[in-house]
């Protein structure tokens, strides 16, 4: 695909999708020292890019295809995205969803789709929902409406980089590097053929979350490859395997890709909702985040970042702090052997604790024939350097202390 594909989607998409803003951002422009600039895709119809493409592909089949309908497969925004285009031109959909996704994305594809839609909850993943999905559409002589694997798909999500880049000249900006998440692939595949296109000496930069770096593993493997398992966290972007056409796509246009780690994104949901009043879904923050991984290639750079989509669900918030806290060295978790005495517990605060340290968890097993009980205790840090002390600490109060960010099976039972 060529730019000239997404000039001809963006005919058919000018009317139907809002132009989103292209904005300077200040604060990270002066904490990275370079000039960031914000496509606010959060701020589309339906909260994300995915409008554009779905809205393309359903208005180029064929009206003897159309009046069967169309089915798709969706963690929440391309099934919005579907959902809407049906409501506006009275087609009906039928929507396969994972039972995983977040319920606030469930409730937006009812809205925006009305009676046009039926929603569908099936699988754990993306990839088993979307074979239920294919399956469905043959067997009642319906269309697939691929999430990313697409031409049509893609050249639909390639008009936001069209008009980013208009944005961008009118405003004296040349951008040196455009960072995009991939999930399937089909965003950075728009993206790349319109900028590639337009502006070659301009960086492409796909974005993965560091536990689903599908489009990684097929660059290692010189084609697409199912990764055996995924952190599901980065719901937007949790694909085992990125399409044919994409990874060709990303093998043309991609300069770089990079992975940040799902911690990091919850810092920057949180930076961005607390500094600038930006309510990320934790897909539509990989781009900013990666500005972290990449601080010393950007310096004194023009640098746009893709916030693709802003679907939140407001019940993660909590979730998304406590990751964050324990990505940036402040929560710890322990299983701490306690004798069982009275006064045990005002010993390990007087004795163990910092002056500024507070626990957050404590949770007690005792056992009446022994002279000590595993506690797990969750810790939170003013300063992450504390932790030296702490560690210091815990091994004279118990030298048996496990660490449960070293013990990850752990981790996961307890915490």
């Amino acid at each position: 695909m060529t730019d000239h594909e997404v000039r001809q989607a963006y005919q058919v998409l000018k009317n139907a999708v809002s132009r989103t803003p292209l904005q300077y951002d200040r604060y990270l422009s002066e904490k990275y020292g370079a000039t960031i600039l914000l496509k606010r895709e959060d701020l589309q119809k339906v909260r994300s890019f995915k409008l554009r493409g779905a809205y393309y592909a359903i208005r180029e089949l064929p009206a003897e295809k159309l009046v069967n309908g169309v089915v798709c497969a969706s963690a929440g925004n391309h099934a919005q995205g579907v959902a809407y285009t049906c409501q506006e031109i009275g087609a009906k959909a039928v929507i396969f969803m994972p039972t995983t996704t977040p319920q606030q994305k469930i409730s937006q594809v009812r809205f925006f789709g009305g009676e046009q839609v039926e929603i569908q909850l099936v699988g754990d993943t993306f990839d088993r929902s979307a074979a239920a999905a294919r399956e469905y559409a043959q067997a009642n002589g319906m269309s697939f409406i691929d999430p990313f694997n697409d031409p049509d798909i893609i050249a639909g999500q390639g008009t936001l980089a069209l008009e980013m880049m208009a944005d961008a000249q009118s405003e004296g900006y040349q951008p040196d590097y455009i960072l995009a998440a991939i999930g399937g692939g089909g965003l950075i595949s728009g993206i790349g053929a319109y900028v590639k296109g337009t502006s070659p000496a301009t960086k492409v930069v796909g974005v993965e979350p560091a536990g689903a770096m599908s489009m990684q593993a097929a660059f290692e493997n010189e084609g697409p490859v199912v990764l055996e398992q995924i952190e599901k966290f980065v719901d937007g972007a949790a694909v085992k395997e990125v399409g044919s056409l994409t990874y060709a796509h990303a093998q043309a246009y991609v300069d770089e890709l990079v992975s940040v780690a799902e911690g990091l994104v919850c810092s920057t949901i949180l930076e961005l909702y607390t500094k600038q009043a930006i309510v990320c879904e934790p897909a539509g923050a990989l781009s900013v985040a990666a500005l972290e991984v990449l601080a010393q290639d950007i310096k004194g750079k023009t640098v746009i970042c893709v916030i693709s989509g802003g679907n939140n669900d407001i019940s993660r918030m909590a979730e998304i702090e406590e990751r964050s806290l324990v990505y940036e060295g402040l929560q710890h978790y322990f299983v701490v052997n306690f004798p069982q005495r009275p006064g045990a517990l005002k010993e390990f605060v007087s004795e163990v604790l910092g002056v500024d340290d507070d626990i957050t968890r404590f949770e007690y097993t005792k056992k009446v024939n022994r002279g000590t009980g595993p506690v797990v205790i969750g810790i939170l840090l003013k300063q992450k350097e504390a932790l030296w002390q702490l560690l210091a600490n815990l091994s004279e109060f118990d030298p048996e202390y496990i660490n449960l960010q070293d013990n990850p099976s752990l981790y996961t039972l307890l915490v």
